[in-house]
């Protein structure tokens, strides 16, 4: 008993930022075909399979000296779809902070800590849509088609659709279950290594470049124009449709799944 007082008595001097936060939920319907869209700053994204038709988003909360409360999740219906952001408070003197799809909207987190991390549940054919600053974006057996930006962090997607990915400071590990999209599919980095994996046949107009790395494909090449290891364009299969995967430092590898 003395124990659990004095447990109690050192949880309540804790500042309110360190202590335990009840999780922030949301659960709705998203039509097939539509998006459901995830934008924070400082956090990771994790998204996953739904077990039925919902989807349900799940926010923690953390902070090492903001208070975590000046942190809103907004919820924000649309067309498309849904988008839900960590809003953080509106700098004195700047234009306020707003939660809208896309990339449109704004959010200057101005020397506050908070950090928010989501994990979502996607069903079946709802798209998916992560966007970070500071934080790694991750997709585990998703069947839909994803888009992943982040700035400080890594993306590793597992996909039965489609996906498009592009951060700064991390390695990007893209697996798809599909082959046939429309205009170019881009996947970027700048510091750290591509791994892209197709299930099937591809048929594709390759563009592959990095500076401090290597290019690697399990699939016949036809090079066009002149061939080097820091890049090369070409078409695998008959071709028809553009990938492009560029990186400064890292490796780029094109795999079969």
């Amino acid at each position: 008993m003395r124990m659990q007082t004095l447990f109690a008595v050192a949880l309540a001097l804790l500042p309110a930022s360190l202590q335990a936060q009840e999780p922030w939920t949301w659960n709705g319907a998203v039509a097939q075909g539509r998006s459901i869209e995830i934008k924070g700053v400082n956090g990771g994204v994790e998204a996953r399979l739904a077990s039925g038709s919902q989807v349900r988003v799940i926010a923690h909360k953390h902070a090492r000296r903001s208070d975590v409360e000046s942190v809103k999740i907004e919820v924000v219906e649309h067309q498309a779809g849904v988008t839900i952001c960590a809003v953080y408070p509106s700098p004195e003197g700047r234009p306020a902070n707003e939660c809208r799809p896309g990339e449109a909207g704004r959010n200057n987190v101005r020397n506050n800590d908070v950090n928010v991390d989501f994990t979502v549940e996607v069903p079946r054919g709802v798209d998916f849509i992560g966007r970070t600053v500071n934080g790694s974006i991750e997709g585990t057996g998703l069947q839909s088609d994803v888009q992943a930006h982040t700035v400080n962090g890594g993306i590793d997607i597992a996909t039965t659709g489609l996906t498009r990915a592009q951060t700064v400071n991390g390695s990007v590990d893209v697996t798809v279950g599909r082959a046939d999209w429309q205009n170019e599919l881009e996947i970027k980095t700048v510091n750290g290594g591509i791994s892209f994996s197709v299930a099937g046949d591809l048929n594709a107009d390759v563009t592959a470049s990095t500076v401090n790395g290597d290019i690697d494909t399990e699939f016949p090449l036809t090079v066009r124009g002149r061939f080097g290891p820091k890049r090369l364009t070409g078409t695998i299969g008959s071709g028809g449709r553009g990938l492009l995967l560029t990186t400064v430092n890292g490796d780029i590898a094109i795999r079969k799944h």
